[in-house]
């Protein structure tokens, strides 16, 4: 406990799934969190949640003024940024054939563009050696069908990881990208369109992962704590799967 004692943490779509989870931990180890969301009412969920040492923007990461306003606020209330997770992300099944521009613009609005400029509308905040971590996917390498626009954002999330661990080494900052395979949360619920849906790709997945089952939340979080700590001080432009071993062996 306390690997993060008196510092702020930022996490984007952090009113579910590992965002949450994430949150949840950051807080219980000590910082002060920093969450954002789409919907006020999951937020207002998580903020009960998570309990204390937590405050709640609403705003999408794919909108410049909600980001803006996010780091106002921040500088507001005369914090400094010393873990920024860009977590925010969505996506849904697409063959080559079914993508639509409307599919293409909010997979890479979200994915892409949200992470690129939360990113860099954070960098005026962000203390000398702090930790940044993005979210990639298994699905990056995979060549999953019907994945392929998420896909491409996602390896684009890891591009981003090694040229930014470059460019910012001068303040000491170190930029991660944290790989999740098939994570219980409910984004990968909202994929199936019934909850019968859900039990059939959820076995589906787990016949497929070594370990045989589907990852927690939390541990998930687990791995994000280790990359927002001193714990992993040298450690930079690195992706740290957590997948089961899906993508590994």
């Amino acid at each position: 406990m306390g690997q993060l004692e008196n510092k702020t943490a930022v996490i984007t779509g952090a009113n579910s799934g590992i965002g949450l989870a994430t949150a949840r931990r950051f807080a219980a180890e000590g910082a002060h969190v920093i969450i954002t969301g789409r919907r006020q009412g999951a937020l207002d969920a998580a903020v009960a949640e998570i309990g204390s040492n937590v405050t709640a923007v609403r705003g999408d990461v794919a909108n410049l003024d909600d980001l803006d306003h996010l780091f106002a606020v921040i500088a507001d209330e005369g914090r400094t940024i010393d873990v920024l997770f860009a977590n925010a992300g969505t996506g849904e099944f697409s063959t080559l054939e079914g993508v639509t521009e409307q599919h293409f613009d909010n997979t890479f609005g979200v994915n892409v563009r949200g992470t690129l400029f939360t990113v860099q509308k954070a960098l005026p905040l962000l203390n000398d050696h702090a930790s940044v971590i993005l979210t990639g996917s298994t699905a990056a390498t995979s060549g999953d069908e019907a994945f392929g626009v998420y896909a491409a954002s996602k390896a684009a999330v890891r591009s981003f990881s090694r040229t930014w661990a470059n460019e910012l080494r001068g303040r000491g900052i170190r930029v991660n990208t944290l790989v999740p395979g098939p994570i219980k949360t409910p984004g990968i619920a909202d994929l199936a369109p019934d909850e019968e849906g859900v039990k059939a790709l959820h076995g589906f997945l787990e016949q497929q992962i070594p370990l045989g089952r589907m990852g927690d939340p939390a541990e998930a979080a687990a791995v994000a704590l280790f990359l927002a700590s001193s714990q992993s001080s040298f450690v930079t432009g690195a992706e740290i799967y957590v997948d089961g071993g899906l993508g590994q062996v």
